[in-house]
């Protein structure tokens, strides 16, 4: 294929892109009040229903059809983890692009190879699946290192006479995101029908803390056998402070270990594609013949199985 010829289908994808997310746009402010409230409110309709809307593109609901429910319903929990405002068929479309504007960048600065235009695939593939991986790190640590202000306010609150649920609220109200996000969610699903129990349990799906379910499981417990919630919540407060502490003493000390490990992993694929890119002849022979091919798979083997033993030395759980 030509350079031309690439570029122009480049042009294209990113055209297409543009337009089907104004489309988006454009269909989801046509949708019903009464609609999004049967997504909150409604208790047998299922977190795929949910997320995806009656007023999804036919593109979209395409999608949907050929996805299976279990997947779907998995990728939604996954995108309400790393608070993306996508669909699951948003994403898999965002991910399709991703491969293959990922297989023609590849196929561009590789010269027309195909094996390195694969590859480019294959980290096209990836790259928007790790982005959600790491929003979803990111907002659990927030989460995480806001909790013990929020049982300490919690607390507070029902010291002065306040009931859970209005607890709740002003942790809504005073405290930043995602903790303010994820309460006032809590709220609003009480609100409009849910118990606290469903509604916490949903909250304990969007957010995959340990301290979250220890909270939780307490709350729970409390309502069932009675108790002073104030004083629980003071003892896990003191628990997850010294927990957070911990944590991030541990964080410091391995800091260096998990770069140093991460650096020395990438360092060989960043060396063989720039000799690829600058002077491919001399690593041509690498894939051309049978032993540069078993000396690429067990050097690529053996650099994945050092990274998850150098991983597995510097994550101490707590």
């Amino acid at each position: 294929m030509s350079t031309p010829a690439l570029f122009s289908t480049l042009a294209f994808l990113t055209v297409f892109i543009i337009f089907f997310g104004l489309q988006r746009i454009l269909d989801s402010r046509r949708a019903l009040i009464g609609n999004r409230l049967d997504q909150y409110a409604s208790r047998a309709a299922t977190i795929s229903d949910a997320a995806t809307g009656p007023a999804g593109s036919r593109m979209e609901r395409g999608l949907n059809r050929m996805m299976s429910g279990s997947f779907s319903q998995r990728l939604v929990i996954e995108l309400q983890r790393a608070d993306i405002k996508l669909t699951p068929a948003e994403f898999v479309a965002l991910n399709l692009a991703a491969v293959v504007i990922g297989f023609l960048l590849a196929l561009v600065l590789g010269h027309s190879n195909f094996a390195f235009g694969l590859l480019g695939g294959v980290v096209g593939f990836y790259v928007p699946r790790l982005w959600m991986r790491r929003q979803q790190s990111k907002r659990l640590t927030m989460f995480n290192n806001q909790l013990n202000d929020t049982l300490i306010l919690l607390a507070n609150s029902i010291r002065s006479g306040y009931s859970l649920q209005q607890a709740m609220e002003a942790v809504a109200r005073e405290l930043p995101p995602p903790v303010s996000v994820e309460f006032s969610r809590v709220t609003r699903e009480v609100s409009l029908g849910l118990n606290l129990e469903e509604a916490l349990m949903h909250m304990l799906d969007r957010i995959n803390s340990e301290d979250l379910d220890l909270i939780i499981t307490a709350i729970n417990i409390q309502h069932s056998v009675g108790g002073n919630l104030a004083e629980i919540l003071d003892t896990i407060a003191h628990t997850v402070r010294e927990r957070v502490r911990i944590k991030g003493q541990i964080r410091s000390m391995t800091a260096q270990q998990s770069i140093s490990g991460k650096i020395i992993s990438l360092l060989p694929f960043a060396l063989a594609a720039f000799m690829f890119i600058f002077n491919q002849n001399y690593f041509k022979s690498m894939w051309e013949e049978p032993c540069g091919l078993m000396m690429l798979g067990y050097g690529i083997f053996s650099i994945f199985i050092g990274y998850l033993i150098i991983q597995q030395i510097t994550k101490i759980e707590v």
